[in-house]
């Protein structure tokens, strides 16, 4: 995307802006594959950390499409994101 560089959602830090660029999900289930489509987790899409929870900072808290959704670190970085 624009020849920026790309990122994991699970290294940004709360209140950074990114559009999701792909999302690689060797190691899950197909199943949470759906479940993060169905969530809005789209190529193209805007996503923001608003929330990290202290003491290692898991589970994050991301706003996409006007929902507020949870995510284990490992779960997000999954998806790989450009910051915008």
């Amino acid at each position: 995307m624009n020849g920026k560089s790309k990122v994991r959602l699970g290294t940004l830090k709360r209140g950074t802006q990114a559009r999701i660029s792909g999302i690689q999900l060797q190691g899950f289930s197909s199943e949470w594959r759906t479940r993060l489509l169905e969530m809005g987790f789209l190529e193209g899409e805007s996503v923001q950390v608003v929330h990290e929870s202290p003491f290692g900072g898991d589970p994050i808290a991301v706003r996409i499409r006007g929902s507020m959704i949870a995510l284990r670190r490992s779960e997000a970085n999954a998806i790989e994101v450009v910051i915008e």
